[in-house]
């Protein structure tokens, strides 16, 4: 089963992402907030993905991105969020993070897009947006 953790200050949106992807069969983890979801990416054994919000309270999304990758943390990010600043999306983009997903969440892209980013099949990824693409959106 593969394990997700999904760091967001709104446990609506946590529970949203548990809903969309608890029936695909993946391991659904939760953090609140960039510093509790550090502690978990350091202490809950191996995770396959992180979904992450950029704006946080205590820590945000990109210094999460950047305190993993300087304890050599491999694991591949997906950010969901509101902002779509092209700024913050260079950032990110920089720092390694593997897609982009607008709120609010659709259940069915969220599962597409961690499906395509945890190698599970269907349509090129390059095929949607997930905000780094240059080809419009489509529903898989």
């Amino acid at each position: 089963m593969k394990r997700v953790l999904v760091i967001d200050d709104s446990s609506s949106i946590r529970e949203q992402v548990r809903n969309a992807l608890t029936p695909g069969g993946y391991d659904v983890l939760e953090a609140c907030d960039g510093l509790d979801g550090l502690e978990k990416i350091r202490t809950a054994g191996e995770l396959d993905l992180v979904l992450c919000d950029l704006n946080m309270p205590r820590m945000g999304g990109l210094d999460l991105i950047v305190a993993c990758q300087r304890t050599g943390c491999q694991v591949p990010f997906l950010i969901l969020t509101s902002d779509g600043q092209p700024s913050v999306i260079r950032r990110a983009r920089d720092a390694g993070v593997k897609g982009w997903i607008v709120k609010p969440i659709k259940g069915d892209l969220l599962r597409f897009a961690v499906d395509k980013v945890l190698g599970g099949t269907g349509p090129d990824l390059d095929s949607i947006d997930l905000g780094f693409g240059n080809k419009p959106a489509s529903t898989p």
